[in-house]
């Protein structure tokens, strides 16, 4: 791959910062292992041989009758038996992992929640639930969340940011004053109302939350182009006939691109820690999904059993801290004064 000396400049300041580098590593390596969570930690086999045929639980859904069982419903694979059933014909391979994140388990030695042993590596919570599974899940729902609120927010704020900065006048002047009129309206209180008529989702949180944090993007990119729009490269083109489209995206946005990717790493910190408060505070998934934010919730009313309150904790904290080095790492390898050696 054949980079331009900045961008080769850019690269090499990135692999210097060790910090960063290796918290993106394991950043990504956590990521990965995340997505494929439905792999690793389910109550459903991923091959069945039966009959000479073979079956693919976690993909498709089989009814109990495919197996030789009674009924038409979906086939329980932790029942003792179904799994003889499919045993004396075959044979099943079950995930490292053999919880979903809503799996109840019925067979514990010990009251819920149950320490951690041999079968529930990090125990149980208070719904004899596996921590291990929902903290995987869990995760995955966390970053897949900020990634995606990060992304709308970014193209919002920084179109806003663009318009503002490049047209200016009464245009700037009408998007400050609604601004300053939309950051007063406390998105708290807008969704303990909305809780209040509908059952909050994925989507419903989503969409909230987008309503108010694009306005962090628009700040940083306004500023590049006010300070850009007056320079000589964009007089000239606007007296070449230029369209005002043309210039503000292929001309004045890359360098206002620098600041706004500085500005991501931090910005998903914030986005993940949004949703791990809302479900804290009970105004977030729907009751029963994998949520870090849940799972703190649980070790504060458990505190007899501190795995539940330690494992939420120190995976929100190793998950912060890894995308603080990585966006640490970013700035210095887009600051032009940085260099390493």
């Amino acid at each position: 791959m054949n980079l331009s000396p900045l961008n080769q400049r850019r690269l090499n300041n990135f692999i210097s910062n060790k910090r960063g580098l290796y918290s993106f590593w394991i950043f990504f390596i956590l990521f990965f292992i995340s997505i494929l969570a439905d792999f690793i930690a389910n109550d459903k086999p991923l091959l069945i041989k039966y009959n000479q045929d073979y079956y693919y639980p976690i993909i498709n859904t089989y009814p109990e009758t495919k197996f030789g069982g009674d009924f038409e419903t979906e086939a329980d694979y932790r029942d003792p038996y179904v799994k003889k059933l499919i045993e004396d014909k075959g044979w099943m391979i079950m995930p490292i992992i053999p919880y979903s994140y809503n799996t109840i388990i019925r067979d514990l030695e010990l009251p819920a929640p149950s320490p951690p042993s041999k079968k529930n590596w990090l125990g149980t919570d208070d719904q004899a639930r596996d921590v291990l599974a929902r903290l995987i899940y869990g995760f995955r729902i966390s970053i897949l969340f900020g990634f995606t609120l990060t992304f709308f927010s970014m193209i919002i704020g920084v179109s806003a940011g663009a318009i503002q900065g490049y047209f200016g006048g009464k245009i700037d002047l009408f998007f400050q004053r609604f601004m300053e009129i939309w950051s007063a309206i406390p998105t708290l209180y807008v969704l303990i109302i909305l809780a209040s008529i509908v059952q909050p989702n994925f989507w419903w949180l989503l969409i909230i939350l987008l309503l108010f944090s694009w306005m962090g993007y628009v700040g940083v990119v306004r500023a590049e182009f006010l300070r850009a729009r007056n320079l000589d490269y964009v007089r000239a083109a606007k007296s070449l006939g230029v369209s005002n489209t043309t210039i503000m995206l292929r001309h004045m946005l890359p360098n206002a691109t620098v600041a706004t990717i500085t500005f991501l790493p931090f910005s998903l910190s914030a986005s993940v820690t949004a949703l791990s408060g809302l479900d804290f505070l009970g105004f977030g998934l729907p009751p029963g999904s994998a949520s870090l934010g849940e799972m703190v919730n649980q070790g504060r009313n458990n505190l007899q059993a501190p795995w539940l309150g330690l494992t939420s904790f120190f995976t929100l904290g190793l998950m912060l801290g890894l995308l603080v080095f990585v966006g640490e790492a970013i700035r210095d390898a887009l600051d032009p004064r940085k260099t390493f050696k």
